[in-house]
């Protein structure tokens, strides 16, 4: 066991594994695939809403308290491939959400707000301005602030500032996103 412990692509395949094994158990060899795409939402969406309290509640608070000579490990190796991670979870999560919507025939519904749908309609834009703010504000001014893209030191610190407030708003539109996902769920839609 140790040896699949060890090996991150070996316990992300046990993972799998087990996964399916307890799909399988629970479902008696029926298996429901709207369960499944639920499934990969809240998967996509733990990855990416993790990922942006990481960075909001460990990195960006620690940042400044990292010696300038350990500060390059975090710009070349950690935050590249966090935010590698971040992006296509916020990808995956809107696809699945809006896969299962789509599947449970409220897609338009919701959109628009319509009875009984706002909820998951207000959550769902929610969603849709963070993963907006993932992919055109969030990680073009983080490839800045990196050095992934060449620019100026002047040029680097605004563009780590831009990321960083559009990180932060998605922080604070995070809960509320959550709430309404939640709460919509109860109510059984």
């Amino acid at each position: 066991m140790t040896i699949v412990l060890e090996k991150l692509n070996y316990a992300i395949l046990a993972a799998v594994i087990l996964a399916v094994i307890v799909l399988l158990g629970v479902s008696g060899g029926n298996i429901d695939t709207m369960a499944v795409a639920v499934w990969l939402h809240v998967v996509s969406g733990v990855l990416w809403i993790g990922l942006l309290w990481y960075f909001n509640l460990v990195q960006i608070p620690t940042m400044p308290k990292i010696p300038a000579e350990l500060k390059p490990a975090v710009g070349k190796f950690i935050a590249p491939s966090a935010l590698f991670w971040f992006r296509y979870g916020a990808l995956a999560t809107v696809i699945t959400g809006l896969a299962v919507a789509g599947h449970k025939g409220y897609l338009p519904q919701a959109l628009t707000f319509m009875d009984g749908f706002v909820t998951i309609g207000v959550g769902m834009y929610l969603a849709l301005i963070m993963a907006f703010n993932v992919w055109f504000i969030i990680w073009p001014n983080q490839k800045i602030a990196l050095g992934i893209v060449e620019a100026d030191a002047d040029a680097k610190a605004k563009a780590a500032r831009t990321a960083m407030l559009a990180s932060r708003t998605n922080t604070v539109l995070s809960l509320a996103m959550l709430y309404c996902m939640v709460a919509q769920n109860i109510a059984g839609k």
